[in-house]
């Protein structure tokens, strides 16, 4: 299959508004599970879900934990400018910017981009007690963003605990209602530790600890890596063909002890969600790139959106892969591997890693739905004809599906 030639439209179905789940479960481990395995479907309650998979098996989860990225600031002319964080410029890296003090620079989107000008915008608020001024300083144009510097003073306050007191937390623009207390805790996973994303991992919303010992109960091994989602995530696919299409690039962090968990897994998991799925994947070129060179600066280890389907590829396999990380790792003295993937996947693309997914039902013409087609050989029609008839919720607070080609 020529991939770049995928026309989008043949990903579209009829999404009645009313099945978009506008609030979660109120339990999140009671949301329906459709069970798709080698051709059948069927379905149960998300707390079962151990009882579909192997024992002695892997599972993989992205413990990204989404921040209070929108932030609201007024004009002395009364003009509202609301500025929406995409990811850090100084310093870059993610945990250093969290606990940074006094100033930092970030990408961001502005709304109300027009009545911003050149003059800075300014916040005062109270944290412990203590007045904290913030100034945010529009520098310009940045990627696909504005470049926003942002100072304030008070040493003890990190930008952490700024956008913890003054920050909204974004929820997705298709669930159309304001961001409520409750999504502080609804839109988050119950592993959430690193911050950095803009939107859930939200396949993940439906594990509780009572289902992560289940699994632990049944055999199955649990492993955590990080990719920080980013608001690309909702970008739709404008292009006629996919070959049109800008694919998002997305920071992620994988430990050492994950690399070698999944060798000695034989490169095999189930992962929950997509955003793990493209972390996974992202591994085995990233091994391939180190199987050609292994000299690359960790900056050129980055997964281009179309590289898994040049021709000039020599296929290693997947364990192979897997052991160039490592030993570009313990090479350079690292514990974990940083860098950034903008892969895409869909028909056409042949799985290394992913033997399992567990996602939600995503929307209409989208990369995610591109991916669970490729993932089940095109038969993702009789996935969402069965969940669409059968009562299912779809998008991020919506049902979920355990998908076994």
């Amino acid at each position: 299959m020529d991939t770049k030639h995928i026309h989008i439209k043949d990903f579209n179905y009829s999404l009645p508004e009313d099945r978009i789940a506008k609030f979660p479960v109120k339990e999140r481990d009671h949301s329906k599970l459709l069970i798709y395995r080698k051709g059948e479907v069927s379905e149960d309650v998300f707390y079962n879900i151990s009882k579909y998979l192997p024992s002695e098996s892997l599972m993989i989860f992205n413990n990204t934990k989404v921040i209070q990225a929108r932030m609201h600031f007024q004009k002395e002319t009364g003009a509202l400018i609301e500025i929406f964080l995409l990811e850090p410029v100084v310093p870059s890296d993610y945990e250093q910017m969290f606990q940074t003090t006094g100033h930092c620079s970030w990408s961001c989107l502005v709304g109300n981009l027009k009545k911003w000008k050149s003059d800075s915008l300014v916040k005062v608020f109270n944290i412990d007690g203590k007045d904290v001024e913030i100034k945010a300083t529009l520098r310009g144009e940045y990627g696909t963003g504005q470049l926003i510097d942002f100072d304030w003073d008070n040493s003890n306050v990190n930008f952490s605990d700024i956008i913890d007191c003054i920050g909204e937390l974004p929820i997705p623009p298709y669930l159309n209602r304001e961001t409520q207390d409750s999504d502080k805790k609804s839109y988050q996973t119950v592993y959430s530790k690193i911050k950095g994303s803009v939107a859930a991992p939200t396949a993940g919303l439906h594990f509780t600890n009572r289902v992560l010992s289940d699994l632990d109960a049944h055999g199955i091994d649990c492993e955590e890596l990080t990719l920080h989602v980013g608001a690309g995530t909702f970008k739709p696919v404008k292009s006629e063909m996919i070959e049109g299409h800008d694919m998002h690039s997305e920071y992620i962090y994988v430990k050492r002890q994950t690399i070698e968990k999944l060798i000695r897994y034989n490169a095999c998991a189930t992962a929950v969600g997509t955003t793990s799925v493209r972390t996974l994947e992202s591994l085995y070129y990233i091994g391939l790139k180190l199987h050609k060179n292994p000299d690359l600066r960790e900056d050129e280890l980055h997964v281009n959106q179309w590289e898994p389907y040049t021709n000039d590829i020599e296929p290693i396999s997947a364990v192979d892969a897997l052991k160039n990380i490592l030993v570009y790792l313990e090479r350079h003295d690292m514990n974990a591997l940083h860098t950034s993937t903008q892969i895409i996947i869909a028909p056409g693309y042949k799985y290394k890693i992913v033997k399992i997914l567990i996602t939600n039902f995503h929307q209409p013409q989208s990369t995610l739905l591109l991916l669970v087609s490729a993932f089940v050989n095109g038969d993702w029609r009789k996935i969402y004809d069965y969940a669409l008839t059968h009562e299912f919720r779809f998008l991020s607070y919506g049902d979920s599906s355990l998908l076994i080609p």
